[in-house]
């Protein structure tokens, strides 16, 4: 599923599978899925995660910018409230030693003079 939203953002982005086949993006789940097949393995878990993927692309980023579309999938705001970074205070000084570059000795004197 990261793979395949991965890929749909980011799809001028050129692939090289092992040094012998050459893709963008977008086809990279499709060579995981083909290599899995060709190792025996299920591929039902790789068609899932496809599914998935484009169903989570198609709500996150397509339906939104379409005429009419509205935002479906929301952050729950327990999750907001844990993660967000909190809003930067204005009136917030920090103290000497949490300043870049240390303390501000300021303009100083000029010596010799």
């Amino acid at each position: 599923m990261l793979v395949y939203v991965w890929s749909r953002r980011n799809p001028y982005v050129r692939m090289n599978f092992f040094g012998l086949l050459n893709f963008q993006a977008p086809f990279l789940p499709w060579v995981l899925m083909g290599f899995s097949l060709l190792l025996g393995n299920s591929i039902i878990v790789d068609l899932l995660g496809i599914a998935v993927g484009h169903i989570y692309y198609f709500l996150e980023d397509v339906f939104p910018i379409q005429p009419g579309g509205i935002r479906i999938l929301k952050t729950p705001s327990i999750l907001k409230a844990i993660f967000d970074t909190p809003d930067e205070d204005p009136n917030y000084n920090p103290l000497p030693e949490e300043r870049p570059g240390g303390f501000a000795w300021g303009e100083g004197q000029r010596l010799g003079g």
